[in-house]
């Protein structure tokens, strides 16, 4: 019961970032408006087979990956429903729809093969690394997504491209906006994850840091995110760079905490 109503909830996804794109390519303000309703559908689906998941009593443990994929997915489109409530920001399901459709696919085609993990991988640290760093990767990945859709508007702008005015595009300000409260709040997610993957290490094996590839990466791309938040709210950092900072620095992070783990 629970695959079926996940891989339900990642054709609403892909669902909602279709309508997205109608809605800006034809352009139609109904089907824009309609992306929103369509990715909440796709979350509240996620959840129940969340909850399925657990009451048939083969929920695998958050360390596994394809859980750890899923948990990203639903955090970043839930946090992505609070902005797409505002009209004007309505397009960034146009992005949002087919990320969360990728991840909570894959989750849901590698689910079914997903075992029980060693007691080492089950308890209070490792679930609170994986939920922490994987709301972690879903904000910043929002933030990514944000800066796409900065990058693609301020070259239309610049290039003086016209658009029909009735699509209801948006601002690059809304959009600064956006990439700065993700960056807010998903940086201080991710570092707590870090501290928690440490914690898990030194409990298990005694030492905070083993020097594998996952843990090294992961370390480089909490430093660059670092940098990044500092140019951003201290260093004075401008909205186009802090947009291409923000897409770079996530494509990092995302190699780092899922690429290499897909690497045999």
């Amino acid at each position: 019961m629970a695959i079926p109503l996940l891989q339900t909830a990642a054709a609403l996804y892909l669902v909602a970032g279709l309508a997205a794109g109608l809605g800006l390519a034809l352009p139609s303000r109904r089907a824009l408006r309609g992306a929103p309703y369509l990715l909440l559908a796709g979350v509240v689906l996620h959840s129940v087979s969340v909850v399925a998941l657990h009451r048939d009593g083969t929920a695998p443990p958050l360390t596994d990956l394809p859980v750890a994929v899923s948990v990203m997915a639903w955090f970043g489109a839930s946090f992505s429903l609070l902005l797409l409530s505002r009209a004007r920001l309505a397009a960034l399901a146009v992005l949002v729809g087919p990320l969360a459709f990728l991840s909570t696919f894959y989750a849901a085609l590698r689910l079914p093969e997903a075992s029980p993990v060693a007691a080492a991988a089950t308890g209070a640290w490792p679930h609170a690394h994986v939920m922490l760093a994987s709301s972690g990767l879903g904000l910043l990945g929002v933030a990514g997504l944000a800066g796409v859709l900065f990058l693609a508007e301020h070259r239309r702008l610049k290039g003086r491209r016209p658009l029909a005015p009735r699509v209801p595009l948006p601002t690059l300000e809304a959009l600064d906006r956006v990439n700065a409260a993700s960056l807010a709040l998903g940086f201080p997610l991710l570092t707590l994850g870090v501290l928690t993957g440490m914690m898990w290490l030194r409990t298990e094996r005694g030492s905070a840091f083993t020097g594998s590839a996952h843990e090294l990466w992961c370390l480089v791309a909490w430093a660059v995110y670092a940098v990044l938040a500092l140019a951003r709210f201290l260093g004075g950092q401008g909205s186009r760079q802090a947009a291409a900072s923000a897409v770079g620095g996530f494509a990092l992070l995302l190699f780092a905490a899922i690429g290499l783990r897909l690497v045999p």
